[in-house]
């Protein structure tokens, strides 16, 4: 059985070592930092405790944490120049990335949904969106992302590895480790392409949806000044969607 793997990163040359190190951290702390101020001036501003602001600081968050699963050990490795990660952290690595990845997703999903309320259902807004509802939807989203990544992690602790353990990535990474596979990993793929499909697609469609509701409602208002007050209050969600679904497209 595997004992370690070895994260091979970016760069080997070592003169490249302290320009990695120093844009790594920079652009981790600027975002823990950023996400943080986001937390604690919702936290500390009476008017921002609303179901939107109350997901916005969850997803503040789960950004948080899924950035923390690998990018302190990667810091770690460019500066002590060590590549080794032990087999049990690099599947804990892998599940806790596949996590909060999903529950970021899903998130997005109940946001769009609080969007769509508020917009085409404003006069059931406080009722449809109450506390217990928000926080339920966090915690049945907790729940249901955690079957992925179990999946894969139960799967992948069964798995024979071939003698190289070199990853060629900055972290665990899901389709890198299946590459050392020595082997059969269709029912992997399998799990992919259908539960993955599932936790992933579904919730694109379903922002889609949501969208396509919010914009004929919008559509059909009378007044310019409400249209735009009502697209306003989607902006920051857009945003938010198109630079997270642009990031994973980049990444596959």
């Amino acid at each position: 059985m595997t004992s370690k793997f070895l994260l091979l990163g970016l760069s080997e040359i070592p003169e490249h070592q302290l320009l990695l190190f120093s844009l790594f951290l920079f652009m981790y702390l600027v975002a823990i930092m950023g996400n943080l101020l986001i937390i604690m001036a919702i936290i500390s501003t009476p008017k921002l405790h609303t179901p939107m602001y109350f997901f916005l600081a969850n997803l503040s968050c789960v950004y948080n944490c899924s950035t923390s699963v690998t990018v302190p050990k990667m810091l770690l490795n460019i500066q002590t120049q060590s590549q080794p990660i032990p087999y049990a952290r690099c599947l804990a690595q892998m599940y806790f990335l596949i996590l909060f990845l999903e529950l970021d997703n899903v998130l997005l999903v109940v946001m769009a949904y609080d969007r769509y309320v508020a917009i085409c259902y404003s006069l059931h807004y406080a009722s449809t969106m109450s506390p217990t509802f928000c926080i339920t939807s966090v915690s049945v989203a907790l729940t249901i992302t955690n079957i992925y990544p179990l999946v894969h992690t139960l799967l992948m602790d069964t798995m024979p590895f071939c003698t190289s353990v070199r990853i060629h990535h900055l972290f665990c990474e899901l389709y890198a480790l299946l590459k050392l596979s020595c082997s059969d990993i269709h029912v992997n793929e399998l799990v992919v392409y259908t539960l993955g499909s599932i936790l992933f697609v579904s919730p694109f469609l379903f922002i889609c949806l949501s969208y396509v509701l919010i914009f004929s409602a919008i559509l059909r208002l009378h007044s310019s000044q409400g249209k735009m007050k009502a697209f306003s209050t989607c902006s920051s969600h857009l945003a938010v969607v198109s630079l997270f679904y642009l990031s994973f497209g980049v990444y596959l």
